[in-house]
């Protein structure tokens, strides 16, 4: 392996570590009403756990409302049950035909809690790019060991590493930043 594919694969790595960040924060309630948030409700079809984006479309009629309405009526008690299953803190209710699922606004102490879930994700984000740095350095010593760079180049390889370390973690510090600040705001 060159330092060249060293480089890319550490940049690559790094760059699926932030985007997975920004996945999971846009799953975090603000107070909003986002659709993101039901991506992990998986609501049993006919026996089969299904998303439920695939049973029921999905609407926002306005900040604080969320309407649900299945392809099969019949999958309105399992989409309640699902909702109030994934613990999202939120109570659906249904007149037989469309669920509405009421955004309520954050109470101080969600707030929190919400906001130490961010700062969380982000410290997990952060370990993942420190240990694409360490899988890094270790190709990079290898390569020194295998006589394929010299010493300077491998000194010089290590700051290249921590410099898009660096940049890794720093995105990762700017989008907890924001994500905690739509929470106060919310």
């Amino acid at each position: 392996m060159m330092l060249k594919e060293i480089f890319k694969d550490v940049e690559s790595r790094m760059q699926q570590a932030v985007d997975h960040l920004m996945h999971e924060l846009s799953g975090v309630r603000t107070g909003r009403a986002s659709l993101v948030i039901f991506d992990g409700v998986r609501v049993d079809s006919y026996g089969t756990p299904s998303p439920l984006n695939q049973v029921a479309k999905l609407g926002v009629p306005d900040a604080s409302m969320i309407t649900i309405q299945p392809y099969d009526p019949s999958l309105i008690g399992e989409i309640e049950k699902a909702i109030q299953a994934a613990n999202l803190g939120l109570n659906p209710s249904s007149d037989g035909k469309l669920i509405r699922v009421p955004i309520p606004p954050l109470t101080s102490e969600r707030r929190q809690m919400l906001q130490k879930k961010v700062h969380g994700l982000g410290e997990e984000a952060k370990n993942t790019i420190r240990h694409v740095r360490r899988d890094g350095n270790d190709g990079t010593k290898a390569l020194e060991k295998d006589k394929g760079i010299s010493a300077d180049e491998e000194h010089k390889a290590y700051d290249e590493i921590q410099k898009k370390t660096d940049a890794a973690c720093g995105k990762v510090d700017e989008i907890v930043k924001h994500k905690v600040t739509e929470l106060q705001e919310a």
